[in-house]
């Protein structure tokens, strides 16, 4: 009785103090109770941060307003002068009361605040959403929240933002766009290092002149280990100005010229001078080729109009020596028209007239001035048409031409053995050749006997009067046809040679 007494006689300043660190009290204590840490508090989704919020302020008002209130219920009842026991139920029954009017009370506040909190925290959430989507690049999200307010006004500006950063990405995407295309299209490979030596940029004709098909990026020491580009590289990475050079990669020469970027990296421009090479080649060679044909002859009319002159030399010599100088006027004379026609042609100063041409007709009108000297030598000279390869779409000047120079030359290197004119079906259209039993050409001559001048065996094609330009002339003759040449060999055996002439293109519908 007496500790009861002492419990109900407790200061109101008491109750006032414990009252100040309820809510602390009870919040340590329902964490504790529910297993929730700080850290893990913070770490949960606002929905229920809110929730459990409002349960810690909810429970602590109604400890706090049960504590209250038991405490005044006691004091009245000590003023009255109750009974001891009948404090002690009237307690008992006001407790129980609390307990259960607290509980339906925080039930209800539960419910309520799991509804505000989830009105609150879901426009929040599917904005937070839409973020880290715009942030990843997926920039189609937008927020589906609008209204007023200040969520309202965030999803506003969060959708324009959207909307701005869209407009923005596409127009990077097409200056994008515009750059690749601009730089696929140039002739020269362009190559874009960045600071730290890695290959940011590099267009496809620098990836074919340099051989590379690594993706980007990739490490600056993939290029080439020339010494002038490493150089170069190097030079302008500090930020200095690279004098443009050449440099040698495999087979190629390019120009080289690089310079250096605002941010420290650095861009390398790649020209390919290798066709410019090879056609400053080709015309020494053609300048200095020219030079020994013409000169050769000339020499030895020079030497003849020289004996010649000389009054006391005998009738038979001076007939003799005059043969040989209008041999030598003849063969100037026939590689000066060769090479006006090979000029003609190459500069478009002669177009083909094509038509069907019976090929039969052809080879005959090629055979006969032929027969005798093939007989001479002990050559057989014929034809072999085939059945449906017996006539041709071709202009018959340069078919003629074509076919005569391939026999000729045939003829020149073919001791003894056979010549034959022959004719092939393809589906481009037809093969016309000729086909000998002769030397052959080495392998290594092949790829170049088309070239004007170019000899396999120097000194018996000039005696056996040819000029060096009967294959060049067959071959642009062919191709302004649209067709093509190709030359089969072996050393020995025999060689092949032979011009494909297409087919006749379509007749135009006519209405």
């Amino acid at each position: 009785m007496a500790s009861a007494t002492a419990c109900v006689r407790r200061s109101h300043a008491d109750c006032n103090g414990a009252c100040g660190t309820a809510c602390g009290r009870n919040f340590t204590a329902l964490c504790v109770a529910t297993g929730v840490s700080f850290t893990q508090y913070v770490r949960v989704k606002l929905t229920q941060r809110l929730v459990l919020s409002a349960t810690v302020v909810l429970a602590s008002a109604i400890v706090v307003v049960g504590t209250v209130t038991q405490r005044s219920v006691s004091n009245r009842l000590r003023e009255a002068a109750v009974d001891a026991d009948r404090v002690t139920a009237i307690e008992a029954d006001v407790q129980r009361h609390l307990w259960l009017t607290g509980f339906a009370a925080l039930g209800l506040g539960v419910a309520a605040s799991i509804v505000v909190a989830r009105s609150i925290a879901r426009p929040i959430e599917d904005l937070r959403s839409v973020a880290r989507s715009l942030a990843d690049g997926d920039m189609t999200r937008r927020p589906g929240l609008r209204g007023s307010g200040e969520v309202g006004a965030l999803a506003e500006a969060l959708r324009t933002l959207a909307e701005q950063s869209t407009s923005r990405m596409g127009a990077l995407r097409a200056e994008e766009a515009l750059l690749v295309a601009l730089t696929e299209s140039l002739n020269e490979g362009v190559i874009a290092v960045d600071p730290r030596q890695r290959v940011v940029r590099i267009n496809e004709t620098a990836r074919q002149i340099l051989k590379l098909r690594e993706p980007v990026p990739f490490p600056a020491d993939y290029l080439p280990r020339d010494r002038t580009l490493r150089d170069a590289l190097a030079d302008v990475l500090r930020g200095e100005v690279a004098t443009p050079s050449e440099v040698r990669v495999d087979d190629r020469t390019l120009s080289l010229t690089a310079r250096p970027l605002p941010d420290g990296g650095a861009i390398l421009a790649l020209y390919d001078l290798t066709p410019f090479r090879k056609l400053e080649a080709v015309r020494r060679d053609f300048v200095a080729n020219v030079s020994h044909e013409l000169r050769t002859p000339l020499t030895v009319i020079t030497g003849f109009v020289e004996t010649l002159a000389d009054e006391e030399l005998p009738p038979d010599l001076r007939r003799q020596f005059v043969g040989m100088t209008a041999s030598n006027v003849r063969r100037m004379q026939r590689i000066v028209d060769d090479l006006l026609d090979l000029s003609r042609i190459e500069s478009g100063g002669w177009l083909p007239k094509p038509g069907d041409l019976e090929l039969r007709a052809l080879t005959n009108e090629i055979l006969a001035p032929l027969q005798d000297q093939a007989a001479s030598k002990g050559v057989c000279i014929d034809a072999q048409l085939a059945e449906h390869a017996a006539r041709v779409f071709a202009d018959p000047t340069a078919a003629r031409q074509v076919l005569s120079n391939l026999t000729q030359n045939a003829l020149r290197h073919t001791a003894q053995g056979r010549i034959t004119i022959f004719s092939e079906p393809s589906d481009e259209g037809v093969w016309l050749g000729v086909r000998d039993t002769g030397s052959g050409i080495a392998e290594e001559h092949l790829p170049r006997i088309f070239e004007r001048f170019y000899r396999a065996d120097p000194g018996r094609a000039r005696d056996a009067g040819g000029t060096g330009l009967g294959l060049a002339i067959v071959k642009h003759l062919v191709e302004a046809h649209g067709g093509r040449v190709r030359a089969e060999s072996v050393l020995g055996s025999g060689t092949t040679i032979a011009a494909l002439f297409p087919h006749a293109p379509p007749e135009p519908d006519t209405v």
